[in-house]
């Protein structure tokens, strides 16, 4: 008797940083458009993101559903709050993640400052969308740090209750985890994040992937059919695509990565992974 095929796992491609320039945006677009991504976080609180840039997403859903679209928390350098009052600040612009790390975990941020700037930059998504994100995540990750994960978290039920949270434990052995250094940390931090919010019966994704060191290292086209091992049916894969223009080079030390990533998923490679791990978008 012949055994029926797994069905296959669908899960979540997740483009981090929509708004962060117009040819990141671009780029993100453009993979919407032929079926290669089926999420993108936006920053709201970046110089070039504005209605054109969220109308221009929003118009890839208008026929049918293409994109879930989500809020990329923002509170790192060089992007400056959007509450009148946050702190602390570098230069008039939210510290380096390094120096954001250090506060968080030594608990000196202000508990109320932190809920002005959620509050506004929710209030900023919806503004912009007309509607709460489908999904909350953050840049740097900032969202799973303490005293900022209780902050959003609490945004999260206030604005947003229907939406799922991004938590970046990954779904791999022990001993694998020791292997990437950043993905332990976040494996660790995601721990407690996921404990919050299923107190406050938020929904989480069920497997993350997609972390990697950024310089010069494994080709993007090798790296991106291990993230596809053993991540569970809804899991999340991040990712950076993007064209490189002066907004991108002002702002981010990331760049031709980005272009690296972009024509991985724009190519039949791509494709021929997720066949071969038995995986569909969502």
């Amino acid at each position: 008797m012949q055994a029926h095929p797994a069905a296959p796992r669908r899960i979540w491609l997740c483009a981090d940083d929509y708004g962060l320039s117009p040819a990141v945006d671009q780029a993100i677009r453009d993979l919407v458009a032929h079926g290669r991504l089926n999420a993108t976080s936006v920053m709201v609180a970046t110089p070039a993101f504005d209605r054109a840039a969220a109308e221009a997403l929003a118009k890839l859903n208008a026929e049918a559903p293409r994109v879930a679209i989500g809020l990329h928390v923002t509170l790192t350098a060089p992007f400056k709050p959007l509450s009148a009052d946050f702190a602390p600040l570098k230069s008039g612009a939210f510290l380096p993640i390094g120096g954001m790390m250090t506060h968080a975990f030594l608990c000196r941020l202000d508990r109320q400052l932190l809920g002005a700037e959620m509050a506004a930059q929710f209030a900023a998504f919806r503004a912009a969308f007309g509607r709460p994100p489908d999904f909350v995540d953050g840049h740097h990750h900032v969202h799973l740090l303490p005293q900022v994960r209780d902050a959003v978290l609490t945004a999260v039920q206030r604005f947003a209750p229907k939406a799922w949270v991004r938590q970046c434990g990954r779904a791999l052995p022990l001993l694998q985890r020791f292997a990437d250094r950043k993905g332990l940390l976040l494996d660790l931090l995601s721990f407690g994040f996921c404990r919050r919010a299923a107190n406050l019966g938020l929904r989480t994704n069920p497997g993350f992937a997609g972390t990697y060191h950024f310089g010069a290292g494994m080709p993007f086209a090798e790296l991106f059919p291990r993230f596809l091992d053993r991540l569970p049916d809804g899991g999340v894969v991040m990712c950076h695509p993007g064209l490189v223009d002066d907004e991108l080079r002002r702002l981010d030390s990331l760049t031709t990565r980005r272009e690296e990533e972009y024509a991985y998923f724009a190519g039949d490679a791509f494709t021929l992974a997720l066949t071969a791990h038995n995986v569909t978008l969502a």
